[in-house]
């Protein structure tokens, strides 16, 4: 019983990543599909070259709170009926795996930084703070997101091994750090070219 427990807690956090919000706000403002400008990525950094700011913010926090609430959701209902740290472990994954491959969107999702930080901070609010800091810092410094982005995968779990040794979660902290970096790699590309657009540019 409490492995089909987990299966439903992996297969509902997976429909939760599946939503786009940066498609489906994209759609309520109005505005050009995230997917055909820029770099053609779902989600906020790319809806802010649209020059819509509130869109790319309400795409920034959907992202997020769906990552922090398929981990929430878990912690506070799954576990009450036998779900262990595996089952964390899993919707933290699911949920994450569902941005990057929605099935409501034919599998072509974003990259994962919003919502891996939503998983973070619902693992722990320390852990996400430090992780988004890092971002912050990376970001403000260099002016490139993506730059942000990798630095804080590096670090996020670095700092879970910290602040709470290792256990079956940090596997999930890894493999979403691993999986956050390889969705980055043409990314990695253009920074080492010099041809990677800096945060606030919009859309030609």
């Amino acid at each position: 019983m409490q492995t089909l427990h987990t299966i439903f807690i992996g297969l509902v956090s997976y429909l939760i990543g599946s939503v786009s919000f940066a498609i489906v706000v994209s759609k309520l403002f109005r505005l050009s599909d995230p997917r055909s400008y820029g770099s053609k990525n779902p989600g906020a950094t790319n809806v802010l070259r649209s020059g819509n700011k509130l869109a790319a913010l309400l795409t920034l926090f959907g992202d997020g709170a769906k990552g922090w609430f398929a981990v929430w959701l878990t912690l506070r209902v799954g576990v009450s009926h036998g779900a262990g740290d595996g089952a964390v472990a899993l919707a933290a994954i699911a949920v994450f795996l569902g941005h990057l491959w929605p099935v409501f969107f034919r599998f072509v999702g974003g990259k994962g930084v919003a919502t891996a930080l939503g998983v973070l901070l619902a693992l722990n609010v320390w852990l996400g703070l430090a992780t988004l800091v890092t971002w912050v810092v990376i970001a403000y410094a260099f002016r490139y997101s993506s730059m942000a982005a990798l630095v804080a995968a590096v670090f996020a779990p670095f700092y879970y091994g910290l602040l709470f040794g290792t256990d079956i979660k940090l596997l999930a902290v890894l493999a979403m750090s691993g999986l956050l970096i390889y969705r980055h790699r043409q990314n990695i590309a253009n920074l080492m070219a010099g041809k990677e657009s800096r945060l606030g540019r919009k859309k030609e």
